[in-house]
């Protein structure tokens, strides 16, 4: 299974970007699924997540600017990220807990990444 994501790019703060993440191929089933970021020299930490019914969950540096969203019928998931100020600068992952068929377990996949950059 691969995920693609996309949507980021170059931004001044205040500014807002949206990104995407779509599976690449007919799935039987996935079930959380979320954003991961990682700036130079850190680790790779969780932005956001969505559980098949919809529950969400932020990371505290994020509540209140990022909203977290999936549309099953296109097996994507959604970051839009408003107010954005430059310590958000990152590679931003999408990560999916996929069942590929019903008798599959489900497996952890990994999007590509995608650079977020926000000046000052």
């Amino acid at each position: 299974v691969q995920l693609q994501a996309s949507g980021g790019g170059l931004v001044q703060a205040g500014g807002y970007l949206r990104l995407s993440c779509a599976a690449s191929e007919s799935i039987f089933r996935i079930n959380d699924m979320g954003w991961y970021r990682q700036a130079p020299g850190k680790q790779r930490e969780l932005v956001a997540a969505v559980t098949s019914g919809g529950r969400t969950n932020y990371a505290d540096s994020v509540k209140g600017r990022f909203t977290i969203s999936r549309d099953n019928a296109k097996n994507t998931v959604y970051l839009q990220m408003n107010s954005l100020k430059p310590e958000d600068t990152a590679v931003y992952y999408c990560k999916a807990a996929v069942q590929r068929l019903k008798i599959d377990v489900s497996l952890d996949y990994w999007g590509q990444g995608t650079q977020v950059t926000v000046s000052s």
